[in-house]
């Protein structure tokens, strides 16, 4: 009786059963190749190509080391400096400049604390503050004129009982100003008034600047506005204690120039 070993066909069975596994087991292995990950690290191929960007990168290292480094180009005169020195020279002064103001209105935010400085300087809109005036032909009460007329005493000194005007104050009898924005002549009593004023197409210098007369009550400057307003020949609308009340605002503020007021 033979053995099954001795079969011919179990014994190409088993060399196919061989061989496959052998063909299965290469596969795996190229496929590893591949896909495994990278080139071993014996690679020659990757090898160069490090060298290739060591070399390239000392190049740059070197190169940025000359341009950093000190360079003498004539006798006692050395440019370009290392970072940290140059860095530190730029810090010293940064820290030793001043700020510098910002002048142009286009540097300067609108919503920025530069903004809103600049218009606390500037004061409120006029605009509002003048469209409050009543028409000009408004009857004025005559209980009004009589208290303005009380307080143009502390006035008269230096305007002259008739508004005339003299060395100190301007005259008041046709000017354009007294007749003109209700606003001038408010804030002129909060704020005072200096230097120079041109009236009725002349220049007029006073001596001493005028006063602010702002520790009146709001009623009290407007009774006197009004009265200045309705007399020496003058007519013009009255002046409203809400206007003062409105402009209260300008007080403590310096006193004012020709420059600062609506024209007429």
């Amino acid at each position: 009786m033979s053995s099954s070993s001795d079969n011919p066909l179990i014994r190409f069975a088993a060399f196919w059963w061989a061989l496959g596994v052998f063909s299965l087991f290469a596969v795996i292995l190229i496929a590893l190749k591949i896909f495994g990950g990278g080139a071993p690290e014996n690679d020659p191929l990757e090898e160069a190509a490090a060298t290739k960007r060591y070399e390239t990168a000392s190049k740059i290292h070197a190169a940025q080391e000359a341009n950093f480094a000190f360079k003498e180009v004539e006798a006692g005169k050395v440019v370009q400096v290392p970072p940290h020195a140059a860095f530190d020279a730029v810090g010293k002064n940064l820290l030793g400049d001043k700020v510098a103001k910002v002048e142009a209105d286009t540097q300067i935010h609108p919503d920025g604390d530069i903004a809103k400085a600049k218009a606390a300087e500037q004061g409120p809109d006029m605009g509002p503050i003048d469209a409050l005036t009543p028409p000009a032909d408004t009857p004025v009460d005559p209980a009004l004129i009589e208290a303005g007329k009380a307080g143009f005493m502390v006035c008269m000194a230096c305007h002259g009982a008739n508004g005339e005007g003299g060395p100190v104050g301007p005259p008041l009898a046709g000017s354009e100003w007294v007749t003109g924005p209700v606003s001038n002549l408010i804030r002129i009593q909060l704020r005072g008034l200096n230097g120079p004023m041109h009236i009725k197409g002349q220049l007029y210098t006073p001596v001493a600047p005028m006063a602010p007369l702002s520790y009146q009550t709001d009623d009290q400057i407007a009774a006197v506005l009004t009265f200045v307003r309705n007399s020496f020949g003058n007519k013009a609308a009255p002046v409203l204690p809400k206007q003062v009340e409105m402009l209260r605002s300008e007080v403590g503020k310096p006193m004012l120039t020709e420059a600062d007021l609506i024209k007429p």
